[in-house]
């Protein structure tokens, strides 16, 4: 009985190390393809198919087992990588990953560069490098470290100093704290300035189609005073949050662009609702036949042709007006000539005349 105890101990002790073996070791028939910089692995094993069929527990345990393997192969892959100490000696262990080789695909487009400033084309053109300089230095006023600018930057502000020097050549009877102050504030205009002037050539240089002119012609739209409406609503700081609404105009603020707000799907969302959406996809791709809502096609016809009508109704009437106004213009012309050539006439001789009288 003691024999079969001590086998039946020995051979628990095999599969336990048997076992451990297994959680490190991992077997494939085609070797993986691993892009470290990515942390990514590629099994081009193809997997069992008995296993994956249907839904249920078992299918569960085959990827289960199948990702657990991949990622032991991964893992070590990474613990062959050259490793430090990070922060000492008592630091982490950390290995330094290579660069990626695999191009991971974007869901959005890349951010479109920003246009040079004034500034910056001129450092290009004159070869001038930008220097990286700390933003901490020495105050030999204060004994301390002290931020280069801003407040209570190294050295003080010259405007706020107890003593001012007054230049060479300079008015003796001048305010230097006015002076500096004045200075000061010129300064800050100046930069104000151009920072706004590097705003504008960059919304000029981002914008590709000019913006239409908001100056009245006479003849305007619905569309255009509605496009009127919103860019001067917007015009304000808070973007027409705070101005006072029309009587039927939606409560929403109206955005810079005029339409709908851009709404993205977020990276780790609804697996199901991304294939349907896929597979709607391709299957619009591959049907011959065209997607055409017909009642919007028909009800878009109709309009056009009523307006053609209504535009076709009014030239029209406006030239048949501008006909009748000349006639009547024409007969009152013709009526006052007449009149003017009656007055004219000298008087004629009538029967009731006098005769001449006989000798």
């Amino acid at each position: 009985m003691a024999a079969v105890r001590v086998e039946e101990v020995l051979a628990a002790a095999e599969d336990q190390e048997a076992e451990k073996r297994r959680s490190v070791v991992v077997e494939k028939e085609l070797e993986l393809e691993f892009d470290l910089g990515n942390l990514l692995a590629l099994d081009r094993n193809p997997p069992p198919a008995a296993g994956l069929r249907g839904a249920g527990p078992q299918r569960e345990a085959q990827l289960l087992a199948l990702a657990r393997d991949n990622t032991q192969l991964l893992v070590a892959q990474l613990w062959e990588l050259p490793a430090e100490r990070a922060g000492g000696a008592g630091g982490p262990l950390v290995a330094r990953l290579p660069e990626p080789t695999f191009r991971l695909p974007r869901e959005k487009p890349p951010p479109r560069p920003k246009p040079p400033t004034r500034w910056e084309q001129f450092a290009r053109l004159k070869g001038i490098r930008r220097r990286k300089r700390t933003s901490l230095v020495w105050d030999e006023q204060a004994k301390e470290w002290r931020r280069r600018w801003g407040y209570r930057r190294a050295g003080g502000d010259p405007a706020r100093a107890w003593l001012a020097e007054v230049p060479a050549g300079a008015d003796p009877e001048e305010d230097q704290f006015a002076r500096l102050r004045r200075e000061k504030r010129e300064r800050v205009a100046r930069n104000e300035l151009n920072r706004l002037r590097n705003l504008a050539r960059a919304h000029r240089a981002g914008a590709a189609i000019p913006a239409a002119p908001l100056h009245p012609t006479g003849h305007q739209s619905k569309e255009e005073l509605s496009h009127v409406a919103r860019v001067a609503r917007v015009s304000t700081a808070s973007l027409g949050r705070f101005q006072p609404r029309l009587p039927k105009e939606p409560a929403e603020p109206p955005s810079r662009s005029g339409g709908r707000k851009r709404r993205f799907e977020p990276l780790l969302g609804n697996l199901a609702a991304e294939r349907s959406r896929q597979l709607q996809l391709l299957k619009d791709m591959g049907s011959k036949k065209p997607v055409l809502d017909i009642t919007r096609a028909v009800n878009k016809q109709l309009r056009q042709e009523e307006a053609e009508a209504a535009a076709a109704k009014g030239k029209k009437q406006s030239q048949r007006g501008k006909r009748g106004r000349r006639q009547q213009r024409t007969g009152r012309s013709s009526k006052k000539s007449a009149a003017r050539r009656q007055q004219q006439r000298p008087a004629g001789r009538g029967t009731g005349g006098s005769k001449r009288k006989k000798a």
